[in-house]
């Protein structure tokens, strides 16, 4: 099966993929916000550099596209009919280096939560489990 794309327009469509400042961050960020914690973004001096980072409360959250970090959900399970090959290699490899950068947040005494983009969906009980990252926090304080 080929590309419904030419290969200039696919490259086109992918350059469009957005590392950070994507909607699924946006929504954590705001809802963080509105609770009342305050956060930086993208630490390049953390392992994995984390979506979202408290640093005062020692908590790095990651917002992960459940498709491109293989999630176990409808959208995270499907595999594109072409390159099939390509795409579960790449979702392999960035499965990995999530593993690795939690395991090396841990070791470093930060707590790690990841947000799927599935879990947006279910707004209040999101809202409920960043209530309690932050709750968490601030008794440590």
């Amino acid at each position: 099966m080929t590309d419904v794309y030419s290969p200039q327009k696919r490259s086109s469509v992918m350059r469009r993929v957005k590392g950070s400042g994507t909607g699924p961050e946006l929504v954590v960020r705001r809802l963080i916000w509105r609770l009342g914690g305050r956060y930086r973004l993208n630490r390049k001096d953390l392992p994995g550099k984390p979506d979202i980072v408290l640093a005062g409360r020692r908590l790095a959250i990651f917002v992960h596209g459940c498709f491109w970090h293989g999630h176990d959900c409808a959208r995270g399970a499907r595999v594109p009919k072409t390159n099939r090959d390509y795409w579960v290699a790449k979702v392999a490899r960035n499965r990995a280096r999530d593993d690795m950068a939690r395991a090396n947040l841990a070791v470093a005494g930060w707590r790690v939560e990841t947000v799927w983009e599935c879990e947006l969906k279910d707004s209040a009980a999101l809202e409920t489990r960043a209530s309690d990252w932050l709750a968490i926090g601030s008794s440590r304080a």
